[in-house]
């Protein structure tokens, strides 16, 4: 799956001399939590709820709520944005790119670049949606979990027995906690699981659990 499947394409943005009063009053409107910066065309920064946080006002200082809302109203964006490099992604790299850059560099978002103009933002949100259709979590079926040899075949021999038995595979995810070991879990449409577990259990495979999930 690539970036450009899970991304929202045309993000809101902002400019360095939007104020911090109006990027709050964006966010709070469209519910968003970040904010790309355009700088005449070109992306220079993404501000998020925490940034603007941090530099407005605590709630325990002595200004009236006058004063605090012409700070706010005064204060420009570009006063926030921080001066380094964007992290960014193209919509054609891969959604487990997109996650491990999150994840290395502990950020929510990356903003989408493709030939240097901002045509999207994809967000953690983004990437746990991903799995969780991924995983069919949301679809009915019987969720299998099994314990493997890893080893060449392993995930043909599978896929034999429960097309055999009538199964279909739908979802299926692949996992190795332990050593010379994969722990394989799938989501089936089947009208006899037992026959199906049964057979893997004869062929010597691992059934750890096995269960029907209806729609969540």
């Amino acid at each position: 799956m690539r970036v450009r499947d899970k991304m929202t394409p045309n993000p809101v943005t902002i400019s360095p001399q939007t104020t911090i009063a109006e990027a709050l009053a964006m966010m709070r409107e469209g519910a968003f939590r970040r904010l790309p910066v355009i700088d005449r065309g070109k992306l220079v920064g993404i501000v998020t709820d925490r940034d603007l946080s941090e530099v407005s006002p605590s709630p325990a200082t002595s200004l009236s709520v006058f004063e605090l809302n012409y700070l706010l109203s005064r204060t420009k964006i570009g006063t926030v944005v921080k001066k380094q490099q964007v992290i960014s992604i193209s919509p054609d790299d891969y959604l487990e790119k997109a996650a491990l850059i999150m994840r290395d560099h502990g950020i929510g978002a990356i903003p989408v670049l493709e030939e240097n103009k901002l045509v999207g933002i994809i967000t953690e949100s983004d990437i746990f949606e991903s799995f969780i259709e991924m995983m069919g979590l949301r679809e009915q079926g019987t969720r299998l979990e099994l314990e493997l040899d890893d080893k060449p075949g392993m995930l043909v021999k599978v896929s034999e027995i429960v097309w055999k038995n009538g199964g279909d595979i739908s979802h299926l995810a692949v996992f190795h906690e332990k050593a010379a070991k994969a722990d394989l879990v799938m989501q089936l449409r089947a009208n006899d699981v037992d026959a199906i577990v049964k057979t893997l259990e004869a062929e010597g495979i691992v059934v750890r659990s096995a269960s029907w999930k209806g729609h969540a």
